[in-house]
Parts: structure tokens; sequence; C-alpha cells
């Protein structure tokens, strides 16, 4: 099991492939797959029937996965690395060019 230094929610920037320097938040993480979905980021069209939940149907623009080490995260504007370090008996992450604590 690998440990993913990334959290959802976290603003991160893409850093290879079709999409490179696009910037977007989390939306979600797949830890077996060692993927990430981010917004706004690797879309791809989808044709879908019309069903219950979709009336119309029709081509659907949705993310799909980026592999975490394609993104890096991004603090203060600038993308960086994160470490983790002890701060009263807990494991914090922090920005491995400023040295701060994320969270």
């Amino acid at each position: 099991m690998s440990v993913m230094k990334i959290k959802k929610g976290d603003t991160v920037k893409v850093i290879a492939g079709k999409d490179k320097d696009k910037t977007g938040k989390i939306i979600n993480i797949n830890m077996k797959n060692n993927t990430v979905l981010v917004e706004g980021v690797n879309m791809m069209t989808k044709h879908a029937k019309p069903s219950a939940a979709n009336q119309n149907g029709g081509i659907i623009h949705q993310e799909s996965p980026i592999d975490v080490s394609n993104v890096m995260y991004v603090h203060n504007g600038k993308a960086t690395r994160i470490g983790y370090t002890m701060k009263n008996d807990k494991k914090v992450r922090v920005a491995k060019s400023t040295g701060e604590v994320i969270d």
C-alpha cells in the first residue's frame, strides 16, 4: 500500500500530459489505482443513452482519472513537494519549498 500525500479538496497543478500546467481541485482519489480526479482536467466525452436520471441523453463531458505522479500540490500559487513532520505529537503535512505546515 502506498501513502498518498495529496488529499481530496487540495489544489494541484498538472506537471505532465496533455493538460500540463492546468490547475484544479481534487474531486476524488482512487488509492487502489493511484489515480485522482481533478476538476476541469483530463476531460473526456461520453455518449449517454436517455435514462430516468438523464432524460435527453446526448454527449456528456466529464473528468477522467489522472495518475497521482502527474500532479503536484499548489502552495501559495507555486507547485511544491510535500513532506511530513511531527507537531504536538501529531503527524502534519509540510510544504517542502517553504517549510510551512499545510494542515
